[in-house]
């Protein structure tokens, strides 16, 4: 995955960018993520990039041109861009996005907003908008932070063993099973006896089932999107019949 970030606090990225899971897929070369501060492309001597907006009203707005002349910038080179803007207006991010993103050959541009919001301009530049939820933050970078890792997770050879991909949350449409390490027994708490077992098919069949139930209770829409098989059905009709957890 290529990137660059437009943002006025390139300093956010630093230390997420060299650490953990991230650090590595850039040591890899399976990431390049080049941060430029949009303040670097304005035309006046205080590298301003926002204005009051016209009609009045609180707060202040991205002005276009830094913004149009980064990205005229970053297109010198001929390359394919795909121009992302964060945005809580954007389709909602999920896992199939985040999917898609790890397999496009485009060098993708994230663009982070701040302040009231970006001069509506900016948006012929853009191929997508995309909000990670419904809510508001300061400003896009944490937004451009949480898409990046998503991505880049999904690539090959960023994870360590390539299965933690297809067990986590969302992966299989579910979210994820109860996850247990040892001591078996820990303040009078004790492992799921299914899981220190041996039976690997009784095992996965408990993690299907904690999964459905924990889906069931908290996020029920994802249950009415799957395609649940029959197995899943037989699942969900035993949970419903019970009200204890499972021993």
């Amino acid at each position: 995955m290529k990137c660059d970030v437009l943002t006025i606090f390139p300093e956010i990225f630093t230390s997420y960018l060299n650490e953990s899971i991230i650090k590595r897929a850039r040591a890899k070369g399976l990431l390049d993520v080049a941060v430029h501060n949009i303040r670097d492309f304005s035309s006046d001597a205080h590298r301003t990039v926002d204005d009051s907006p016209f009609g009045g009203g609180a707060g202040m707005v991205f002005k276009p041109e830094p913004i149009f002349r980064a990205i005229d910038f970053l297109k010198e080179d001929g390359g394919p861009r795909k121009v992302v803007l964060l945005s809580p207006q954007g389709r909602p991010f999920d896992q199939s996005i985040a999917e898609d993103y790890s397999k496009e050959e485009k060098r993708f541009v994230f663009i982070c907003g701040r302040y009231e919001g970006i001069d509506e301009r900016v948006k012929t530049l853009v191929d997508e908008e995309i909000s990670i939820g419904d809510y508001v933050l300061t400003g896009g970078e944490l937004a451009a932070l949480v898409v990046i890792d998503a991505v880049t997770r999904l690539i090959p050879g960023a994870l360590g063993d390539e299965r933690s991909v297809e067990d986590e949350s969302f992966s299989w449409g579910l979210l994820d099973y109860p996850h247990y390490t040892r001591p078996r027994e820990f303040r009078g708490l004790h492992v799921p006896r299914v899981l220190v077992s041996g039976d690997h098919r009784e095992i996965e069949r408990w993690r299907r089932k904690q999964a459905l139930r924990k889906t069931m209770e908290v996020r029920p829409d994802l249950i009415a999107r799957m395609k649940l098989s029959g197995e899943d059905m037989k699942i969900l009709s035993e949970i419903e019949a019970s009200s204890g957890e499972d021993p």
